[in-house]
């Protein structure tokens, strides 16, 4: 025993970087692998991401074990983050698509309209589909997020699942 009253321990750290929102449910997951939040060093935060700084003590029992299981909760929130970002990628590419080919037709337009002599008919006829180009990503965008997310919330759903399974083993270990 030490001066002070207290026992030297070693620690082995790690630094974790997450979406913000996503910050709680990392700190709550690692702690049942033995790891915690260092005090000393505060969470920093980007735009939409958080880096955290956690330590563990290095002669936890069960470490292969825990790293094992901590192994797993890493994959399968790996797996959440992709599914996460499927939900709106699919729409954005769509809309992306969309606003493009409304572009061409309005480009088009103005070509019609410029063109000597001016063909007033053909710059209407393309202007139409260019304005509709131009609007329908925001509905494309609204209707093929809603469809993902309905698709993908069971495999979320199972995801959670399967973690707070990792977790509670890990929990125990400890």
């Amino acid at each position: 025993m030490s001066q002070t009253g207290k026992d030297y321990i070693g620690y082995e750290y790690k630094e974790i970087t997450v979406n913000t929102d996503q910050v709680s449910m990392y700190l709550d997951c690692y702690e049942n692998f033995g790891w915690h939040a260092d005090d000393k060093i505060p969470i920093t935060n980007g735009m939409n991401q958080t880096t955290i700084k956690l330590k563990r003590d290095r002669k936890i029992i069960n470490k292969m074990e825990l790293t094992r299981l901590q192994r797993n909760f890493e994959a399968c929130a790996r797996e959440i983050e992709l599914l996460e970002k499927a939900k709106t990628s699919s729409a954005a590419m769509w809309s992306l698509a969309a606003g493009i080919l409304g572009t061409v037709f309005m480009a088009g337009s103005v070509f019609a309209v410029t063109h000597n002599p001016r063909v007033i008919w053909l710059c209407v006829l393309l202007a139409i589909p260019g304005l509709i180009g131009w609007i329908a990503p925001v509905f494309l965008y609204r209707g093929i997020t809603a469809v993902q997310t309905q698709k993908m919330q069971p495999l979320l759903e199972e995801k959670y699942e399967e973690i707070f399974e990792v977790c509670e083993k890990g929990h125990s270990l400890i």
